[in-house]
């Protein structure tokens, strides 16, 4: 066995182990709308925060396959922890294109969580060594673990936007340090509520240059294959890798169910049922036939760029569109689940509940919604598109 599965095997194995925490505490997390602080230790413990830190400042730079199925495998104990496990993840990527020294400053303690917000609502305005920032950000995932915050924002200067190449808007990620934000008191809302993704701002704060990075049109100080992914479509794949775990674990709880339920007026156990029978094989077919889809996608496109190809415009069209149809499949697949388990689905103690609420917030997430189907047809039809967010 290579260093690289070795590596891979064991980051795995833990993964296996927080999901198993994190479905003990997954009505816990739900009632404070954060994850348990046992289950924050855990992924600290396992380095799932700090698995695609580049090696070279400390962290465990995992290929990206690896990285989806530690998401996946969390999300299939709970999918708040799983998609905390993806909010933190997909941030530290962007080390590879901070300066080096605000990367080393940021993610050099591989116990140390950053979240945030790529959306670019903040208003920085450049000033002597950085930035001043001004900004209000939703979606702030796992702001109630973590030690610093991403925020997108536009640079303007004295005649407003600075513009770059192609007359587009000089977007900037700025990085702060969580003492400095306000949280507030937002995010009350039907699923995944465990994330505490609530809205947070900042008011004329100083960022340093070594805290911003540029989102298009640098090149990372590292050499990884994983840092030659755009960030959207990084995001993509893992919003719907957190679909998956949730789409498996809701056909394991109904299978559970099925087995010992007897549905009433009904002599058959569900399991022995024909509705059922058929509506769990269609479930199964949707989630592995969406897992193939990614993940040949993501593994096809990860083999070309090690040998040194360049990705295209079809690379992130596919990686887009595997995301999305991961997601909308894996919804209809708990939605098959949570209906056959019938009465059973709409009580507090049973986790189908939790995961067709999760599963229909995670459906609202801009990277993986309608609209990316639109777009990629009209690359496939060789339409003019705008292919700015893919």
């Amino acid at each position: 066995m290579t260093t690289e599965l070795a590596a891979s095997s064991k980051l795995m194995a833990r993964a296996e182990a927080v999901a198993a925490l994190a479905k003990e505490y997954g009505a816990e997390a739900e009632r404070s709308g954060q994850l348990a602080p046992v289950v924050v230790d855990a992924l600290r413990d396992a380095g799932i925060f700090s698995m695609v830190v580049p090696a070279q400042i400390g962290g465990g730079e995992a290929d990206l396959a690896t990285m989806l199925g530690v998401i996946e495998t969390i999300s299939k104990g709970d999918g708040a922890a799983g998609w905390c496990a993806m909010i933190a993840a997909t941030t530290a990527t962007a080390a590879a294109t901070l300066p080096r020294e605000g990367a080393e400053e940021i993610f050099g303690d591989p116990r140390l969580a950053a979240g945030g917000v790529v959306n670019p609502p903040g208003h920085a305005r450049r000033v002597e060594g950085g930035y001043v920032v001004t900004g209000k950000w939703g979606f702030g995932s796992g702001a109630g673990h973590s030690s610093w915050m991403l925020g997108g924002c536009i640079v303007h200067g004295a005649e407003g936007p600075e513009m770059v190449a192609d007359n587009i808007p000089n977007f900037r990620l700025m990085f702060f340090p969580r003492d400095e934000i306000r949280v507030l008191d937002t995010w009350h809302v039907s699923g995944l509520r465990g994330t505490g993704s609530n809205d947070w701002e900042v008011r004329d704060l100083f960022v340093p240059e070594r805290r911003s990075a540029a989102l298009r049109g640098h090149s990372p100080w590292v050499t990884g294959t994983l840092y030659q992914f755009p960030m959207f479509g990084l995001l993509a794949v893992a919003v719907a890798a957190v679909a998956l775990g949730i789409g498996r674990a809701a056909i394991e709880e109904l299978r559970e169910v099925a087995i010992t339920k007897t549905p009433g007026g009904s002599r058959r156990t569900l399991a022995e049922r024909a509705a059922a029978q058929s509506g769990i094989a269609e479930a199964e077919a949707l989630v592995r036939s969406s897992r193939a889809f990614l993940m040949e996608t993501v593994n096809d496109i990860w083999t070309r760029l090690e040998g040194g190809a360049r990705l295209s415009i079809d690379d992130r069209t596919l990686m887009r569109l595997s995301a999305t149809t991961a997601a909308m499949n894996c919804a209809r697949a708990v939605d098959i689940c949570y209906n056959l388990g019938g009465a059973t689905s709409i009580y507090e103690k049973s986790v189908l509940q939790r995961q067709f609420r999760d599963i229909h917030t995670l459906t609202q997430h801009v990277m993986v919604g309608q609209p990316t189907l639109e777009v990629a047809g009209r690359i496939f039809l060789g339409q003019a598109t705008d292919t700015s967010m893919f």
